[in-house]
């Protein structure tokens, strides 16, 4: 088949199936690799596809196989959320970076010209629920995002995974089960407005940068959390957040924080000023808004990050 016209048949799913891959393995470096990997070999076995499926579902499940194969030989991707318990006092001492942990990473707007497929490329990404995911098995992972995100039937999922109906519905309530044993509250999780508070969002970029704590606390809620992969250290509470950051982070003029959006959620690219006045990557800061304030701060202070959402 000549090249173009299997790019026509495909590429429209790409932005799908990244987020898919995404969902799975929790690095949006990882998906990519994913995504070309799941190309490459449906380029050389499309001569062999009967057309007993749809080409999307016949997509899906050589993306769903290579997740499988690449995750088996891999840890999950965690939050120090995922790890220990917070910390309620911002005096304590700060855990040393972890660079021997996998972390999960943010991810930029999946796009997507035909609204469909945008929509499958935006839904099940909020970074609660990707962190959530981490803590189930691979299949499960599988399960309840190919049934409960994409909403692909049972049969269909069976399918893809090359198992029965029984199966698949088995592994589905317990991925249910487990999410909500150990994930976080359906609220948290909750697919975020597409229209956030811009007048919050300018008013915490300008006290962060002002190093202005007082402005700080009005933004936050009282149960506020903060965590900065890859410090496994992280806050719980107004205070405890607020004064960890008047203490160790906010130096009037130090930091460049410019908006952009991640996991479907507000977020900010950060930069660091340097003696010289050089603004260079920092990471990437990952808001949760609820009730018109802050309740939660997933700042990834990986520079590498920053090329994905200034790109």
């Amino acid at each position: 088949m000549p090249a173009d016209e299997f790019g026509a048949l495909t590429e429209p799913f790409r932005p799908e199936l990244l987020a898919h891959c995404y969902r799975l393995l929790g690095s949006i470096h990882d998906a990519e690799d994913l995504v070309q990997e799941t190309y490459l070999r449906a380029w050389r076995g499309f001569a062999g596809f009967e057309g007993r499926s749809s080409v999307r579902r016949w997509l899906y499940k050589i993306a769903t196989t290579a997740c499988f194969t690449a995750l088996a030989s891999r840890a999950r991707r965690p939050l120090p959320s995922g790890l220990g318990a917070p910390s309620d006092d911002h005096r304590v001492p700060v855990a040393a970076r972890a660079p021997e942990v996998a972390w999960l990473q943010p991810a930029p707007e999946f796009g997507g010209g035909d609204p469909a497929v945008a929509a499958a490329a935006r839904a099940g990404v909020r970074l609660a629920f990707v962190a959530a995911l981490q803590l189930l098995p691979a299949r499960q992972r599988a399960v309840l995002t190919l049934r409960d995100v994409l909403a692909f039937s049972t049969a269909e999922v069976a399918d893809l995974l090359d198992t029965t109906p029984a199966a698949v519905d088995s592994a589905l309530r317990r991925a249910r089960t487990h999410l909500a044993e150990a994930g976080p509250s359906e609220d948290t999780m909750a697919e975020p407005t597409r229209d956030p508070d811009r007048a919050l969002l300018e008013q915490y970029v300008d006290a962060f940068t002002r190093a202005d704590a007082e402005a700080l606390i009005r933004l936050l809620r009282a149960d506020v959390e903060l965590e900065m992969p890859p410090i496994p250290t992280w806050f719980s509470g107004r205070e405890a957040v607020t004064g960890f950051l008047a203490a160790r982070v906010l130096h009037a003029g130090r930091w460049l924080l410019t908006p952009t959006r991640a996991n479907g959620q507000p977020a900010l690219v950060v930069h660091h000023r340097t003696a010289d006045g050089r603004a260079e990557p920092y990471g990437v800061q990952v808001l949760t808004l609820r009730g018109g304030r802050i309740a939660r701060i997933t700042s990834f202070n990986d520079p590498t990050l920053v090329a994905m959402f200034t790109g």
